[in-house]
């Protein structure tokens, strides 16, 4: 299995970086792991509409042009649908069976992901009605990713 995160933004905190590389030495027995970054658009505290759609497309261009054309793509947006860890788990194996062994994720910026990007992907996940930072949102991708193949796999891990 071959899993890419496409995320909008450098990690600057230094727990999350440690977060990340932890469960990125988790995953290795479970799949290849590939993290993509892209630069952040600048956009003023409170944007207006053309400010924010503008910050959108640019960094919409740049994901897009690091998106896989192969594969299953799946936006991180909060109007995507929900599930359970086993209920996504259960996606995933499905996809496996199906023959697709390409997963991408994509991760947008502060501003969320412009529409073209998530028109491109195949699926629309969210993981919460919350406002959660984009950064923290990495390392909580890269937990439950590490959890959907413990649960695929029947292994135990805490709840």
């Amino acid at each position: 299995m071959n899993i890419t995160i496409i995320a909008v933004g450098k990690i600057k905190e230094s727990y999350l970086r440690e977060g990340i590389k932890e469960y990125e030495k988790r995953l290795k027995p479970y799949c290849t792991l590939r993290i993509i970054e892209v630069d952040e658009e600048r956009a003023p505290d409170n944007p207006s509409p053309a400010q924010k759609e503008r910050v959108l497309k640019r960094e919409g261009e740049l994901i897009l042009a690091k998106i896989p054309r192969q594969g299953f793509k799946i936006a991180l947006c909060i109007e995507g649908e929900r599930f359970s860890s086993e209920g996504m788990a259960e996606k995933v194996k499905d996809l496996v069976l199906y023959g697709i062994s390409d997963i991408t994720f994509v991760i947008g910026g502060s501003l969320g992901l412009s529409d073209e990007v998530k028109k491109t992907c195949d699926m629309r996940l969210s993981f919460s009605d919350f406002t959660l930072p984009h950064q923290l949102m990495r390392l909580l991708l890269l937990e439950q990713i590490y959890r959907w193949f413990k649960i695929i796999r029947g292994e135990t891990y805490h709840k």
